[in-house]
């Protein structure tokens, strides 16, 4: 697997990837740590997970340097993320005992009935590059603490992320075998997941990726978690603090150089406010420094991936025939290195690529609606159903109107983001199951029923 720096264009690295041996002996120390790691005391397990926080946080710039060199991330934002991770460790640590604590039930006299929780086994995760350690932590940390143990597969151009997440484990104190990566091919998931050994499995990626794991584990009737991205639409209403919506919105869309599934992807936007949030928008989403990820000043890096930028200038430049106006951007930085500038459209046709596909990058269609009707109805005409965001300054409002939203989750007067203490996961094209909190932790255990007479 070789490693391309996308700011540069150069190879910076090259790792061999798993054959049929390196996949066979990781099965079999993942099954056979598995008989041991389900027994050990809760409090045990999260004592391990505390100190993989204390890993994370004592070698954050060498990890967030790793992401930087091999997807782009700005090195500030990288820096974040190993803070997040740690974060969500340190969540578990302090809440799986509540998560997982056995429930009773209404029960005849002398009798006890309750459901207990048990770990199912070696759970593989397929992992994508955007996010390369925060994906990977939120399945990690609550899973192997209720007692499963890892398998990671994770996205083929991050081989270097993926290594230092089990050197986490590693130098925390896990047992060998508890969380293994796997440089192995999108080609050898199938096998991986028919395996006996292999219990579970969860997925972050594309459309087509979710559609393969869930078909080869429904038929091996494993129990499957898949979040499949987003358009998430951003709902401006006439009532709304336009400053404050147009600058959060811009980063909204731009974090991570657009690289997000919960980013948002459609700004829509009511016809009162309108002209104003589109002037104030457009002038933050060109006040942006873009540059080397590796400077802290630096907001915007590149695209992951030479082949990403192509897709979404494609997407852009057929937008831009179909009718709609490109207001800012819309061209390839002329640069060395996959860089794409945030780029705003208007008047955006129904049907063009960046009003009916997921836009993966920093580019943004704005929507003028005439009403709170109007603005429902367009959120809702996608596919997806991941994240939402929507703008008043009444609250009860928009507590209403986030009934109406089809999407795993509704922020009002915020971005959409993912945090520790409430579940993740979308609808529709995004995908089902869900992760984070307790509802995440719950996913990949056995509720079992246990009645005595």
């Amino acid at each position: 697997m070789e490693v391309t720096n996308p700011a540069t264009g150069e190879q910076v690295d090259s790792y061999e990837a798993d054959d049929e041996d390196d996949v066979e002996a990781a099965l079999d120390r993942a099954t056979e740590t598995f008989d041991s790691w389900r027994d050990r005391p809760l409090q045990e397990r999260t004592n391990l997970l505390s100190s993989a926080g204390e890993v994370l946080r004592e070698n954050k710039q060498r990890y967030a340097e790793t992401m930087t060199e091999e997807m782009g991330k700005p090195i500030t934002q990288a820096k974040s993320e190993v803070e997040k991770c740690a974060w969500v460790c340190d969540h578990y640590a302090e809440h799986a005992s509540e998560y997982l604590d056995e429930k009773g039930h209404p029960s005849p006299a002398g009798s006890t009935v309750k459901t207990v929780y048990e770990p199912l086994g070696p759970v593989l995760a397929v992992m994508p590059w955007n996010f390369p350690f925060w994906q990977v932590f939120r399945f990690a940390a609550p899973y192997v603490t209720a007692g499963n143990v890892g398998l990671l597969k994770h996205a083929s151009n991050v081989p270097g992320c993926s290594e230092a997440i089990e050197e986490v484990f590693r130098e925390a104190g896990y047992p060998e075998g508890a969380f293994q990566s796997l440089l192995v091919s999108s080609d050898q998931v199938e096998g991986v997941l028919e395996d006996d050994r292999v219990k579970a499995a969860t997925l972050t990626g594309s459309g087509p990726a979710g559609r393969s794991v869930a078909a080869t584990a429904g038929e091996n009737l494993k129990k499957t978690v898949l979040e499949l991205g987003g358009s998430d639409p951003y709902v401006v209403l006439d009532d709304a603090d336009v400053e404050a919506a147009a600058e959060t919105g811009a980063w909204a869309r731009v974090q991570n150089g657009g690289q997000s599934c919960i980013a948002a992807k459609r700004f829509i936007v009511h016809t009162d406010v309108y002209d104003e949030f589109l002037d104030r928008f457009v002038e933050q989403m060109k006040s942006y420094t873009i540059g080397d990820p590796t400077n802290e000043d630096t907001e915007i890096g590149p695209q992951a991936r030479e082949s990403l930028l192509e897709d979404l200038h494609e997407q852009v430049e057929d937008s831009v025939d179909a009718g709609a106006e490109l207001l800012t951007g819309g061209e390839p930085l002329d640069r060395e290195g996959a860089y794409y500038p945030p780029t705003v459209l208007s008047d955006v046709p129904e049907g063009c690529p960046v009003d009916s596909e997921e836009v993966f990058g920093p580019a943004a269609p704005v929507y003028e609606v005439e009403d709170e009707e109007a603005a429902i109805q367009k959120a809702n005409d996608t596919e997806f159903g991941l994240g939402s965001s929507i703008w008043t300054e009444d609250r009860d409002r928009g507590e209403r109107l986030a009934g109406r939203i089809d999407a795993g989750c509704v922020y009002v007067n915020q971005l959409v983001k993912s945090d520790p203490r409430v579940p993740f996961g979308g609808i529709k094209e995004s995908g089902y199951g869900r992760e984070l909190s307790g509802a995440g932790m719950r996913e990949f255990v056995n509720r079992k029923t246990v009645w005595v007479e």
